[in-house]
């Protein structure tokens, strides 16, 4: 089985840990990886994009003027989409964007992903978080101590308020619950730092 090195928050090594070898050392699939990254983020899309066409925009029908004798050009309505404030041509509509993947296969990019942040050397646990208060610099501090540099996906076995709040201003680092670890955000982030506790409910989640 795997071993992972258990910092504390000083930043110190204080032991090592097992980890399972089918969650964290298991082969690196390419092609479910990519799927279930792509598919997860189309549906976080919103899809509420939206224009009106020349049936929608609000106008009167009638030709505005004669086809013939004025001199000049011939139109038919006010609502056409050459017309300033008349309808789009091919405008965006509220649509769903989201695309599913089979659940075995987004268990196999997270272990892809989490395996390879293993392999990279991101992979960072930590015996206890410990934030007493919900203050910036303290949760910057210890990333610091960690040498945790270029974004960070911080997971916890339980909301804590006080790291999401002191988290949350912090540019490129995000909280999660450990249960709710998924490929895209695993990838999206530079390291992924987790408790040892959170490091136990990911295994009782996603192992096996």
């Amino acid at each position: 089985m795997p071993k992972l090195s258990l910092y504390n928050r000083d930043g110190k090594q204080v032991d090592e840990i097992e980890v399972q070898a089918s969650l964290f050392g298991a082969p690196f699939k390419q092609g479910a990886l990519h799927q279930t990254a792509v598919s997860q983020a189309a549906r976080r899309r919103q899809g509420t994009a939206s224009s009106k066409d020349r049936s929608e925009v609000r106008g009167s029908g009638s030709k505005p003027w004669p086809q013939k004798g004025t001199g000049r050009a011939r139109h038919g309505s006010v609502k056409s989409p050459i017309w300033v404030g008349g309808g789009a041509t091919f405008g965006p509509h509220p649509r769903d964007f989201s695309n599913k993947v089979p659940k075995k296969m987004r268990r196999v990019a997270l272990k892809s992903a989490l395996s390879d942040k293993v392999k990279e050397g991101k992979l960072i646990i930590v015996d206890d978080y410990a934030v007493d208060t919900p203050q910036t610099k303290k949760v910057a501090s210890l990333l610091n101590k960690l040498n945790v540099t270029g974004g960070a996906l911080i997971a916890t076995d339980q909301p804590d308020l006080n790291l999401i709040k002191g988290a949350r201003n912090l540019p490129r680092v995000k909280t999660i619950l450990a249960r709710q670890l998924n490929a895209l955000d695993v990838l999206t982030y530079n390291y992924l730092v987790m408790s040892k506790a959170a490091l136990q409910q990911v295994e009782e989640v996603f192992g096996g």
